[in-house]
């Protein structure tokens, strides 16, 4: 029986995804990206997931494509890697980002090349102290892909950003939040804790208005202040309207915890 290369559980709300090819550093190929981006899509469907939590097997959380699935075949040419790029990574990011649930990442090691692209572009990423980030493209004449230059350089900065890119050095995980790519640092054995601890009290919480601070938060990139403004107005009458909002109202009133359904 083939070993599945993403695991998933459903814990209390979250929907724990683990990356599981751990003797290649879960490295992707095709079928695990492909598998990861169905497990994205049913977070989004199942009203029983009210948050994503993203980790790796083993001893690191994602060490990039999986080149050995890149290189030719014998006397072949070499292969559009656009493919993987067009096919793979960018829908697995589309799909996190338009989630309208949070989607907290747990880097338990080396976190390389689009591995570490995929944490930088969830919502809150914890990592271990020991794990490290590293933009590794250049050291095959490449480009950051996964959304890294989209996401990189709007979090430290185009200077940061080309010494990353163009250095292919090493980041610390504490480093990495000093910079604000991250959100947390624990130590390696707490961190599954951690993580899990912190995405069932988002499952918790009112997850449409998780979703739509959310959907605010990707446009920003492409709106000027008026229009913003006015899609914040826009999706606080939409908030208005769910009955999260109303229990919230409820509780303040009664001095009490709100129960939020999500809905």
């Amino acid at each position: 029986m083939t070993t599945p290369s993403v695991l998933s559980e459903l814990h209390d709300g979250v929907l724990v995804l683990t990356l599981n090819r751990p003797d290649v550093l879960n490295s992707f190929t095709r079928a695990m990206a492909q598998a990861l981006l169905a497990e994205l899509r049913r977070a989004a469907e199942d009203p029983a997931v009210r948050c994503v939590l993203l980790t790796g097997a083993g001893r690191g959380f994602c060490a990039g494509q999986d080149l050995a699935e890149a290189l030719p075949a014998d006397g072949q040419p070499m292969p559009d890697i656009s493919t993987f790029v067009r096919e793979g990574y960018n829908p697995i990011i589309t799909a996190i980002r338009t989630l309208e649930k949070p989607v907290v990442c747990a880097v338990n090691g080396v976190a390389a090349g689009a591995g570490a692209n995929l944490a930088f572009a969830c919502d809150l990423t914890i990592a271990a102290e020991e794990a490290t980030f590293v933009e590794s493209f250049a050291k095959l004449g490449l480009i950051p892909d996964t959304s890294g230059t989209f996401f990189v350089p709007r979090l430290v900065g185009p200077q940061r950003a080309a010494g990353m890119f163009f250095l292919a050095e090493k980041l610390q995980a504490a480093q990495a939040k000093a910079w604000g790519l991250i959100w947390e640092v624990v130590p390696h054995a707490r961190l599954h804790e951690v993580a899990l601890h912190l995405a069932k009290q988002l499952a918790t919480q009112a997850t449409r208005g998780f979703g739509l601070t959310k959907r605010a938060m990707n446009a920003t990139w492409g709106h000027t202040l008026a229009e913003q403004l006015e899609l914040e107005a826009s999706l606080m009458a939409e908030a208005g309207r769910t009955a999260d909002y109303a229990e919230g109202v409820r509780a303040f009133l009664e001095k009490r915890r709100p129960t939020f359904t999500g809905s």
